[in-house]
């Protein structure tokens, strides 16, 4: 994989306007998240369609609480581990929410925001995990601020109001091949 002008070549875009300008050039942080709509149900193309703000409140009963948010993520990892951007890396993606890590908030400022289709309880798959640490290996590349010690889950940056990626993310088996332990 590669990430050149913000972009990861050869994925799939689904591009969402839900994102804008940086307020500067600094990107040194990943945050990774989970989401599934419906919540556990995977497929269906629904999250490409909320990223989009195109997701129709009349598909299921739990969309009309949500579709109005305006909500976005630079990606989303499928269960099958294909990887779709919706938003350039070099533009602040509205993932993160009212944030802070190390001190400093609105995390959306200098992160760059990975969404795993899955729960908090439900193991993530081998795909999920291989295409995550691809990624990751390409964003480090292309953003050298954002070191192994720079990632950090939805739940870290907003806690007692975001509980993901959750307890079903293996942050160890994550963590050890970033740094090429088995």
């Amino acid at each position: 994989m590669l990430v050149r002008d913000g972009w990861l070549e050869g994925a799939p875009r689904c591009l969402s306007a839900h994102c804008n300008e940086r307020p500067s050039d600094d990107i040194s942080l990943l945050v990774i998240h989970n989401i599934s709509l419906p919540p556990g149900e995977f497929g269906g193309g629904y999250v490409q369609s909320f990223f989009q703000g195109e997701l129709d409140p009349a598909q299921h009963p739990y969309f009309a609480d949500i579709a109005s948010l305006r909500v976005s993520a630079h990606f989303l990892i499928e269960r099958d581990g294909l990887v779709t951007q919706f938003v350039s890396c070099d533009r602040r993606a509205w993932h993160a929410g009212a944030s802070r890590y190390a001190g400093r908030d609105n995390c959306n400022d200098f992160s760059i925001g990975i969404e795993l289709e899955g729960t908090d309880e439900l193991a993530y798959t081998d795909a999920q995990y291989a295409a995550l640490l691809a990624l990751t290996k390409a964003l480090q590349a292309a953003y050298p601020a954002i070191t192994n010690s720079r990632i950090t889950g939805h739940e870290f940056i907003a806690p007692g109001r975001k509980s993901d990626p959750g307890i079903a993310f293996d942050w160890q088996r994550y963590l050890s091949a970033l740094k090429g332990v088995s």
